[in-house]
């Protein structure tokens, strides 16, 4: 079995170089390969034996991987309430299901985000009411969210902008006076912190992703978190159809009464062990985005062009964007192109999609923000030297 192991991976492997010369490849990072990536995919060859380990197992759905990576997730999120899913976006829809969310009722977003955050209250058939955000964040405003709460809200979701956490406090201090569920989206956000508590830890459900690019990637996935055990189990059953996987059968290939409908939406074997392995790295990862936003925040302080976004010392942001307003952005991004470094807006606002067309409504936080808004490198794949020309860069180009 060993022999046959390590000739499988060595086929894999081998393969994977053989099948994909290098320059078809280009086209796939950030910036067609061309320069300093924004965005890079992590991915350690030590994943390679587990991955065939589980792939010539014979359990290749949802099953025991499945259920260890969960419990290794729980305290990275410090709750045990964990449902991997197959992606972010089903988590969003989930949540929304557990909230109790359904036809005409409102939920109150933020329009700086990407799409996936707001399409699953699409799906859920539900009205989007627009709050503004902090302008110097990107956060959704807690002020602006009460004012647009009506009866028929039924839930909030906020994004952690770049990974710098919301004002939790407030959010969940509105939910509670209202009633209302508070969902933290939170893709951009593994590892970060609020008031000394990890994100997972604070509202009624949050949201995570691990897509190719995120801090944590396991290819696809996500995961939901529930802040109590009731809606841990009925979650459970709703991402595989509503089916109890756990209880008694007379027959284990047939199910005992379904009694409310649910989705496909869970993780499967194979990717959770590619997220098994990722959380032997991704500490490092973490460090070095917050090392290199470190750099950047000391050298970039006082320049006339360029506005360093407003984080307070009460929280820990997890860096997957290194967001800043630049005056004259267009010509800024076309400056850093010429210079080989990739940069970004990242997600453009929502609102105005054809799509959200009927909840269209005044946000002049989210105007200012988007106005100046741009993302330079500042992962785990960066060098010392990279890093310190994508500053002297910036520096030259914003004085």
């Amino acid at each position: 079995m060993t022999e046959k192991l390590d000739i499988t991976t060595e086929l894999v492997t081998r393969r994977s170089h053989e099948t994909i010369p290098a320059p078809a490849v280009t086209h796939l990072l950030s910036g067609g390969g061309q320069g300093i990536p924004l965005f890079k995919v992590h991915m350690p060859e030590s994943i390679a034996p587990r991955m065939v380990a589980t792939l010539l197992s014979g359990y290749i759905g949802q099953g025991p991987r499945v259920e260890e990576f969960e419990h290794a997730l729980a305290p990275w999120f410090g709750n045990e309430n964990v449902l991997t899913l197959n992606s972010g976006t089903s988590a969003l829809q989930l949540a929304l299901r557990l909230a109790d969310v359904g036809r005409d009722d409102e939920v109150i977003s933020t329009a700086m985000t990407c799409t996936a955050s707001n399409v699953p209250i699409m799906a859920a058939g539900a009205k989007i009411v627009w709050a503004d955000i902090d302008p110097l964040t990107g956060n959704i405003d807690p002020l602006d969210v009460e004012r647009k709460i009506t009866p028929r809200t039924k839930a909030v979701i906020a994004v952690h902008w770049g990974g710098y956490p919301c004002e939790l406090a407030e959010l969940n201090d509105i939910g509670k006076k209202y009633g209302i569920k508070i969902i933290e989206d939170a893709a951009h956000a593994f590892g970060a912190s609020y008031h000394g508590q990890p994100i997972g830890s604070h509202s009624d459900f949050t949201c995570f992703s691990f897509q190719a690019i995120k801090h944590l990637t396991t290819v696809d996935g996500g995961a939901l978190v529930c802040r109590n055990t009731e809606s841990f189990k009925r979650g459970k059953l709703l991402r595989w159809y509503g089916i109890d996987r756990e209880g008694e059968r007379k027959d284990f290939r047939c199910e005992e009464d379904v009694r409310e409908w649910g989705y496909k939406f869970h993780m499967n074997d194979v990717s959770a062990t590619i997220g098994l392995e990722q959380l032997n790295y991704v500490g490092n990862v973490l460090r070095r985005h917050r090392e290199n936003a470190a750099y950047f925040r000391e050298r970039f302080k006082g320049l006339p062009r360029l506005t360093l976004l407003d984080y307070k010392n009460d929280r820990v942001s997890s860096y997957w964007l290194f967001t800043m307003l630049v005056r004259e952005r267009l010509d800024f991004m076309h400056e850093m192109k010429a210079a080989g470094i990739v940069v970004s807006q990242v997600h453009a606002r929502n609102d105005t999609h054809t799509m959200f067309r009927e909840f269209r409504h005044v946000l002049p936080g989210v105007t200012r923000f988007v106005a100046d808004q741009v993302s330079i490198p500042v992962g785990w794949w960066l060098t010392d030297a990279q890093r310190e020309y994508i500053a002297d860069t910036v520096i030259r180009l914003c004085q």
